[in-house]
Formats: C-alpha cells, sequence, structure tokens
C-alpha cells in the first residue's frame, strides 16, 4: 500500500484512532498490505477484524498483533498495544481505504486499471493480462479468486506509487456488487467475457446477470475502452450502454482481435489470430478450445496496454496452466491423461470441458468423465444436471462417473437415454469413486474431473493424478 498516515487511514475510513498503550501519534504512517485472515499476516501489516458468516475477526486480533500486525481496523476495541481504528463496518471500511489509496495513485501516477468480469473464464484471463501487463512494468493482479467484496480491496491496496498495471477480477453474487468494485478502482479498460449461468441461483436468473455483468461498463467513459465478447449475443449488445471505445474479441468475422482455423488437440489449440491488421500462427498451449476466448481478450488487452502483436503472442504461446485445478493435465502412468478442472464448473464450462473431452481422447483408449455438481444454480439445477448429462452421452464419451447426490440427476439423465451404449456409476463418496477408477481405469484413458469448487472433486483429480504419475 502507498504510506499513508493513521490519521489519513481514519479519515478515509470514517474511523475513530485509538492508539492505546502503543502511544502512536495521529502523524506515523503505515505502507504494509492489508490482511483479514490472521493467519496471513506479516510484520508492518495492516489486519482487518471482519465478521464473516462463520466466524468473526475480533476473536483473531491478538494473533495479528503477534504476527506483527502495524494497525487493526476494528469494529470494537482490543486490548493490544498496537494503534487501532474504530470503525462501524470493516468490510465497508476496507473498500473505503481500497478507493482512497487507488484515487490517490491514480491521480499521483501512470497507473492503468484493467477490470476482467464475466460468467467464465476471470481468472485465466486475468493471469494472461497479468503477464502482457508485466512487460510494460510493475503490475498488481488479483491472487487467487480475489475478485468479489473483500478480495478486490485486498488486492486493490496492493498498489504503490510504482504500479503501472492493476488488474482486477471483478465478480458478483447480486446486483450492485460489480458496481462498487468499479467505483473503487475505475477501470482505463473493462472486460466482459460471457454472460451465463454461472451463480444464477444466487443472481435469480439469466436477466439480472445480464444487468450485472453490465455494471463493468455501464459507468466506462468516453476515454475508456469495453472490450467485449462478438460471440455472446448478451455481450455484444452491452455496447449499446456505454460510454467508452469497444474493441470486440470473438471468432466472428467482425471481431478486432479474432481467430480463426482453430485446431484442438491433447498438445493445446492452435489458431491463427488477427489483430491490428496482422496475423499470427498461435500454438495455445492451454488445454481446450473453448479458452481461445479467454486468450482473444487478454490480446485485446495487451494491444490496448501497448503491447506488439509480437508480444502478445509470446506470452499466448508461454502459457501452459489456465489455473491450478483449471484443465490440469496430470497422470502419465500407462499413457493415463488425467485433467483436473475441478475448480470451479457452470453449465457453460462443463459443457466446454465435455468437448475437450471428446476431442482430445486417444484412439486407442476410453475417454471417461467423473463430474460432480454444479453449484449455486438455483431453479435452473435439476434442468442443468440433466442436460449435461444427457450432452455426455451424445458426445460419446465412455463412461460416465458422478459423484455426489447433489449431481445424481447427471447420472439419471445419462442412464435413460436407450441410444447410448457407455455406462454411467453413481458414488455417494469422493473415496469410493477414487478406488473405482484406481481399478477400472485402462492404459491410454483420458480422464476429465469436473465439478463446482464446493463439491470437493479437485482433491479426488489431485489423488488420480498421484495414483498414475
Amino acid at each position: 500500500m502507498i504510506e499513508m498516515t493513521l490519521a489519513e487511514i481514519a479519515a478515509a475510513t470514517g474511523g475513530r484512532l485509538v492508539s492505546g498503550t502503543s502511544g502512536a501519534r495521529p502523524d506515523t504512517t503505515v505502507s504494509g498490505d492489508s490482511q483479514t485472515d490472521s493467519r496471513e499476516v506479516r510484520p508492518g501489516q495492516i489486519f482487518f477484524a471482519r465478521r464473516g458468516e462463520e466466524t468473526d475477526g475480533h476473536r483473531f486480533v491478538p494473533q495479528a498483533v503477534a504476527a506483527g500486525a502495524a494497525l487493526v481496523v476494528a469494529e470494537r476495541e482490543s486490548d493490544i498495544d498496537v494503534p487501532q481504528i474504530i470503525v462501524p463496518e470493516t468490510t465497508d471500511a476496507l473498500g473505503a481505504l481500497a478507493t482512497e489509496a487507488v484515487r490517490r495513485v491514480r491521480s499521483g501516477g501512470d497507473l492503468t486499471i484493467v477490470g476482467i468480469t464475466g460468467s467464465n473464464g476471470k481468472t485465466t484471463t486475468k493471469n494472461l493480462v497479468q503477464t502482457m501487463a508485466e512487460r510494460l512494468g510493475s503490475t498488481v493482479a488479483s491472487e487467487k479468486s480475489f475478485n468479489n467484496e473483500v478480495g478486490g480491496p485486498l488486492t486493490m491496496l496492493r498498489v504503490n506509487a510504482g504500479t503501472r498495471t492493476l488488474v482486477a477480477e471483478m465478480g458478483a453474487s447480486g446486483e450492485g456488487e460489480i458496481a462498487r468494485l468499479t467505483a473503487m478502482a475505475p477501470p482505463h479498460i473493462g472486460v466482459v467475457l460471457s454472460v451465463g449461468l454461472a451463480h444464477a441461483g444466487e443472481f435469480g436468473g439469466i436477466e439480472t446477470t445480464f444487468r450485472t455483468k453490465s455494471e463493468m461498463v455501464r459507468d466506462l467513459p468516453g476515454s475508456a475502452i469495453a472490450v467485449l465478447n462478438r460471440d455472446d449475443p448478451r455481450v455484444a449488445s452491452m455496447s449499446d450502454l456505454t460510454a467508452a471505445q469497444v474493441r470486440w474479441f470473438g471468432l466472428h468475422p467482425d471481431a478486432d482481435v479474432r481467430a480463426s482455423d482453430v485446431d484442438a488437440s491433447a498438445e493445446g489449440t492452435r489458431f491463427t489470430l488477427h489483430a491490428d491488421g496482422g496475423s499470427r500462427r498461435v500454438h495455445f498451449r492451454v488445454l481446450g478450445e473453448h479458452h481461445v476466448m479467454n486468450a482473444l481478450a487478454a490480446a485485446a488487452v495487451g494491444l490496448a496496454l501497448g503491447l506488439d502483436l509480437d508480444s502478445v503472442v509470446e506470452v499466448l504461446e508461454a502459457a501452459e496452466l489456465a489455473a491450478p485445478g483449471r484443465m490440469q493435465v496430470l497422470g502419465g502412468r500407462d499413457g493415463i491423461t488425467i485433467i483436473n478442472d475441478a475448480y470451479n464448473a457452470s453449465p457453460d464450462s462443463m459443457s466446454a470441458a465435455l468437448r475437450t473431452l471428446a476431442q482430445i481422447g486417444r484412439p486407442d483408449g476410453r475417454t471417461v468423465a467423473v463430474l460432480g455438481e454444479m453449484s449455486e444454480l438455483g431453479e435452473y439445477s435439476i434442468e442443468e444436471h440433466i442436460r449435461i448429462g444427457l450432452q455426455a452421452v451424445r458426445l460419446r464419451i465412455s463412461e460416465l462417473v458422478v459423484v455426489g447426490a447433489s449431481a445424481r440427476h447427471l447420472h439419471i439423465s445419462a442412464i435413460n437415454e436407450g441410444s447410448w451404449d457407455g455406462e454411467s456409476v453413481f458414488f455417494e463418496e469422493h473415496d469410493a469413486a477414487f478406488d473405482y477408477l484406481e481399478r477400472t481405469l485402462r492404459p491410454n484413458d483420458t480422464v476429465l474431473v469436473k465439478s463446482s469448487n464446493a463439491a470437493g472433486l479437485q482433491r479426488l483429480g489431485d489423488r488420480l493424478g498421484e495414483a498414475f504419475a
């Protein structure tokens, strides 16, 4: 974080400074990063004692102080020997401090802010954009999937006077949340990847999802750039909602940054990238044809930041993994390939992963889909699980292994499809599924493990990768 005095932090957060036994003066400065998890605190950092759904951060103030916290921001005083700022609500204070810190850096330096949202692909795109931006100077980007009202401000508070680019993933579980994040760090470049059914249960339907995702571009000024998916009709319609300059990406011939001659295989996807009047053949080693759209979005941002086309291609070709747990290739023994894609799942990403599995399976082996629940779908849950089961059959996936009671409709849908000559098996528990797969997988099989993070299949994928390493 940029250096600020205790008095300035108190003013930014609307809080009251309590020096306590430390005797800290209002003009004492703090510049460490901020944390909401006491286990992550390092000397000189700020600890925000936040009340969460399962625990209360105020319980862990002593641990944060013992770890070296230089300042505690909380809703009530604690008996500690470091300064405290007492605020009405800690999460609001975190956002307010991030807003002020970004404002100061933006007004006094050369900071470019890139905001990325969409139902799928945010983290993959963010990682690619981060690598491109790092070629131009110091870059701060969201860690893991820090993209909500807590993770967003924590990322923003890592910006300092030398930061050239902030790459912020901006997610939401309801209307208004992306607007709040963009107000904290107003993007110069706003990216919308897709509008799908991910989190539809929380949003309340696809139209609410559309309104929420469009918050990214609605408030962009005319000097900003909106990077929009030309192939997604809902995203494309956002061009009518923004004053920003629109830069299209996609397979559509009208896209400013587009791909043609797409060829997917087990070694990644090859495509021709067209942009800025030039064309380059690209070998994008991130597995899955659907990731080409993320590559195109990242390329559009990289070019907007000032990279040339050759530099953009170098970054794309150097990328090997979207992110841990996302189309991560494991295994190898006896030609058995494990694709661990169980960090997250929506109907769109589940469908895309199954198509990839069907495309890359070896002629002398089987394709095995190990699938769990797609969470947060609300009223669409049963319908979408049934649809995915039917798709697995129609793609002629050799075997379907369904794990967890919440995904049972997927299994039932598959076994009810009478035209399928394959098999579907169901297990309540991960251990039973692992034992079955360890026993029955054959040489040259290709295995996809896919579910929402809440279903916990990522660990199953890792175990299979270890077992067949």
